[in-house]
C-alpha cells in the first residue's frame, strides 16, 4: 500500500468515526446507562492504552536503541524522558484550561463563566489533541521510512483503534449537550467539531515527522505519556460507575487484547 493513500486514510477515519458517533444525537434523548456507560468507557480506555504501549512507546524504545547518538546504556533516556514530558504537558493543560470532564460533568481549571457546553468542547479538545498527534506521528514514520509495510501496519492499526474508541467519544459530546437544551443539529454538529482537532494536529505532525527522524522517539514517547495520562484521569475513573465495575474492568481488557490483535496483524 502507498503510504501517502494510507496516510490521508486515516487521519478522515479517525474524524469519520467521531462524527458518525456524534449522529447517534438523532436516535438517543439521554446518555447511555451506567451498565452500557462501563462497557463502552472501558473498552475505550483498553484501546487507548495498548495503542499508547504498542503503537508509540514499544517504536520509541526501538528507535532509541537505533539512534547512533546515544550509547545502549542511555537509550532508555528518550522513552522515559518523553513520556514522563507528555504526561506532564496534559497536567498543565488541565490546569490552564477551564473544562468539564467528559462523563462525570465535574469542573477543573481556572474558575471562568464560560457556558457548560464551552466548557465541554475544550474538555473534548485536551482529549482529542494527543490522539490526533498519535496517528500523525504513526503516519510520519511510515512515510519517513518510505512506505516500509511494518510502519503503514501500524499506523493502519493505530488509527483504526482510536476510531473504535472515536465512535462512543463522539455520543458522549452531543447527547450530554442535547440534555443541556441545545438542539438536536447543534449538538450534532458540535461533537463533529469536537473531532477536527484530531486530522488537524495529526496532519501538522505528520508534515513535520518525517524531517525530525532523530526526535521521534522523543515525539512518541511524549504522544504515549499524553494518552496514558488522559485515560487514567478521564475514563478509568468513569468506567467503573455503580454495581457494575466488572462490566468496565472486563471491557477495558477486551479492548486491549483488540488493539494488541490489530498491531499484531497488520
Amino acid at each position: 500500500m502507498d503510504a501517502t493513500f494510507v496516510s490521508i486514510f486515516c487521519l478522515a477515519l479517525i474524524f469519520l468515526s467521531t462524527s458518525l458517533g456524534s449522529a447517534l444525537v438523532f436516535f438517543f434523548k439521554r446518555s447511555f446507562s451506567d451498565k452500557i456507560g462501563n462497557v463502552i468507557i472501558g473498552l475505550a480506555s483498553g484501546i487507548m492504552v495498548s495503542a499508547s504501549f504498542f503503537g508509540l512507546l514499544l517504536p520509541s524504545m526501538e528507535l532509541a536503541k537505533q539512534s547512533q547518538y546515544l550509547s545502549d546504556y542511555l537509550s532508555f533516556l528518550p522513552p522515559l524522558l518523553g513520556f514522563l514530558l507528555g504526561g506532564f504537558l496534559l497536567y498543565i493543560m488541565d490546569k490552564l484550561i477551564p473544562h468539564l470532564h467528559l462523563n462525570s460533568g465535574e469542573e477543573e481549571g481556572p474558575k471562568t463563566k464560560l457556558p457548560k457546553n464551552v466548557k465541554f468542547f475544550f474538555a473534548v479538545t485536551i482529549h482529542n489533541i494527543p490522539e490526533g498527534i498519535s496517528v500523525g506521528l504513526a503516519c510520519g514514520l511510515s512515510l519517513a521510512n518510505k512506505g516500509d509495510a511494518s510502519y503503514i501496519g501500524a499506523a493502519l492499526s493505530l488509527a483504526i483503534g482510536i476510531a473504535i474508541q472515536n465512535f462512543p467519544e463522539g455520543a458522549a459530546v452531543s447527547i450530554p449537550l442535547l440534555e443541556e437544551g441545545i438542539s438536536k443539529r447543534k449538538s450534532f454538529l458540535m461533537g463533529v467539531a469536537s473531532g477536527v482537532v484530531e486530522p488537524i494536529f495529526g496532519l501538522i505532525t505528520l508534515l513535520i515527522a518525517p524531517y525530525v527522524k532523530e526526535a521521534l522517539p522523543y515525539l512518541l514517547s511524549i504522544a504515549s505519556g499524553a494518552m496514558i495520562y488522559v485515560t487514567i484521569d478521564e475514563l478509568l475513573p468513569e468506567a467503573r460507575k455503580g454495581d457494575y465495575v466488572h462490566y468496565g474492568l472486563w471491557s477495558f481488557m477486551i479492548g486491549f487484547a483488540i488493539m494488541m490483535v490489530l498491531e499484531m496483524t497488520l
